[in-house]
């Protein structure tokens, strides 16, 4: 973990640009954090230690159904901070929270967190700002898994999760998209085979690459464009 004097707000959208005086308060509580792929951050119902702002990661939302399944609600990137409801003081969560494409994040305790955002000012701004993008994310998310096919899902999902790190190559498996998008492997398999068909993506174990954006996104979903509009 990086001292407080090597950390760099910039790679954050929250905390990019902060006012000196809220910056300077900020960087001895952060730490500089590498996710890795599939790693727990918060667990249902377990209390909320720290919170994560990323940086070139990704993090997901997920919600645990009664049969085990789970399907994610929300993603999270450089915009943005997770655990969600523990921005705004919750002790525990009803989300379990997991990376889905690793890399860096600042970490800091919920304890320094929430004594900042009780402050108000710029940091607090900021925070109601993004809550207001991420619950409409997870409204479209819902509409999206109700009525739109599994491909256009893909799609919508790839176009994001690629909008988050600035990149078109990113691991990632069949079966991890099935959690992401609340189906089958096979299904996911099928999906993502049609898409490599028609040439908008390649995959290999563990990795897919985005081939043709302007592609991806005429064979998207609606959802795409709008969930990308609350950025």
């Amino acid at each position: 973990m990086s001292q407080c004097k090597h950390i760099d707000l910039s790679g954050n959208k929250i905390l990019a640009n902060l006012p000196q005086e809220l910056a300077d308060r900020l960087k001895p509580h952060l730490s500089l954090v590498t996710l890795k792929l599939k790693d727990v951050l918060c667990r249902p119902q377990e209390p909320v230690k720290y919170l994560y702002f990323p940086i070139q990661s990704v993090i997901s939302s997920l919600i645990g159904l009664s049969d085990g399944e789970s399907v994610e609600v929300g993603m999270v990137g450089n915009e943005g901070v997770v655990p969600i409801e523990a921005v705004l003081g919750a002790k525990t969560v009803r989300s379990l929270t997991v990376v889905q494409v690793s890399d860096g994040a600042l970490r800091i305790t919920a304890k320094a967190f929430l004594e900042e955002f009780g402050r108000g000012g710029v940091l607090t701004g900021r925070i109601h700002r993004y809550l207001n993008h991420f619950l409409g994310q997870v409204a479209q998310t819902a509409a999206c898994n109700r009525v739109h096919t599994l491909d256009k899902r893909l799609c919508r999902w790839l176009l994001i999760a690629r909008s988050k790190i600035n990149r078109d190559d990113f691991p990632i498996t069949h079966e991890f998209l099935g959690t992401m998008l609340g189906a089958p492997r096979s299904e996911v398999t099928f999906a993502a085979a049609k898409l490599r068909k028609l040439g908008l993506i390649s995959y290999r174990p563990g990795r897919m690459t985005v081939l043709d954006l302007e592609g991806l996104e005429s064979a998207a979903c609606e959802c795409y464009s709008t969930v990308a509009g609350y950025a």
